[in-house]
Order: structure tokens, then C-alpha cells, then sequence
């Protein structure tokens, strides 16, 4: 019988922590929920997943309920609620990366078979909206986003773009590496909204 193989758990050690501003920790925020929404609206999620993932991972101590996972989705500044909002630090920021990855990876069929079609759609001429899967997860993150965010008044078509570009985005952050991929490119966004401002 062969050995049970070890599962290397990732650890927030595995993400740098450099120096950020409140500015770029607003950005990072915002981000970090787009991803999360992204995935809500791809994998059907909710927020029992998001919690599992957490108790996988061992970061109960940081998201240990619902309240705790709400207060820290809360502090997107792009929210439409100020209510509970609290300050996003980075060990919170590293903890949402790991389990969106974790989360992208595990639901990394259903992220491909969309891109997939979306790729055969666009060969064909075709809108996203031609295919089921495609269809029913654009619709389902366009009324979550207007539904949570304060800037919901975004066009469908500008939202359609946003979704998209998450959906493919979500097929590099559940793939080997991704956790590091998702916090590189979150820093990165961060560091260019500041010094554009």
C-alpha cells in the first residue's frame, strides 16, 4: 500500500509583506473582493466555502466565522455598507489570498470549462452570453456587484469586461504558484494606483 501523501498546507509566511500605505491597502481591498466575487459568482460560493477553505489552510484564528469574514469583506472601500467596515491589515490580506487560491484551485473544472467556451464563442463571432455556464456567471457577478457595490451604476458592458477578465485571471490564481501570482499582482496594482495618484 503506498504512503498517504503529505499536502503541503500554505502558509502567509509563503507571501512577502512589504511596507503599504492606506492607499494601497484600499486597493488591495478592492481587488482581493473582485476575486472573491468572481469566484462566488463562477463556483456558486458562498460564504461556508470561503470559511472551509480557511479551517484547510489554518487561518481560523484570523477569519473564524461569518461576522469575521463579513467585517473583512466589508472594508472594500468600494462597498455600498460603511457598517462594521474595519481596517484590512496585510496578515488579513495574505490570509484572503490563500484562500482564494485555494478556492480557484479547487473549482479550477468549472473556471476552464468557461474559458474554454468563451474562447469558442469568441472564434465564432458569438457573445459570452451564447453559452449557459457563460451566461448564467455573468449575470450572477453583475448582480452581485450592483447589488454590494456603492459604484453600481458601472454599464453592463464595462461589468461584462470586469467579469471576463477575472474569470481568466481566476485560471492563473488556481494554478501552481497562483497564491504568489494573485498577491504579486495585487501589490503591483497597488504600488502603480499610487504613483499614478
Amino acid at each position: 500500500m503506498a504512503p498517504p501523501r503529505l499536502t503541503v498546507v500554505p502558509s502567509l509566511q509563503d507571501l512577502p509583506a512589504p511596507a503599504t500605505t492606506p492607499e494601497q491597502l484600499d486597493s488591495i481591498k478592492a481587488q482581493l473582493d473582485l476575486v472573491l466575487l468572481a469566484l462566488e459568482a463562477i463556483a456558486n460560493l458562498g460564504s461556508e466555502a470561503m470559511l472551509q477553505a480557511a479551517e484547510e489552510l489554518n487561518l481560523s484564528e484570523i477569519i473564524s466565522d461569518r461576522v469575521s469574514l463579513w467585517r473583512l469583506r466589508q472594508s472594500n472601500p468600494l462597498r455600498k455598507s460603511s457598517g462594521g467596515r474595519k481596517k484590512l491589515d496585510i496578515e488579513e490580506a495574505r490570509a484572503l489570498v490563500l484562500i482564494s487560491a485555494h478556492l480557484a484551485t479547487h473549482h479550477q473544472a468549472i473556471i476552464r470549462q468557461a474559458i474554454e467556451c468563451l474562447e469558442q464563442l469568441t472564434e465564432q463571432g458569438k457573445p459570452p452570453y451564447a453559452a449557459a455556464l457563460l451566461g448564467d456567471y455573468l449575470d450572477r457577478f453583475c448582480n452581485f456587484y450592483e447589488e454590494r457595490m456603492a459604484e453600481s451604476d458601472a454599464a453592463v458592458p464595462e461589468l461584462t469586461d470586469l467579469a471576463l477578465k477575472l474569470l481568466i485571471d481566476l485560471l492563473f490564481y488556481g494554478s501552481n504558484g497562483g497564491r504568489r501570482r494573485l498577491w504579486l499582482a495585487l501589490l503591483d496594482r497597488a504600488q502603480a494606483g499610487t504613483t499614478e495618484s
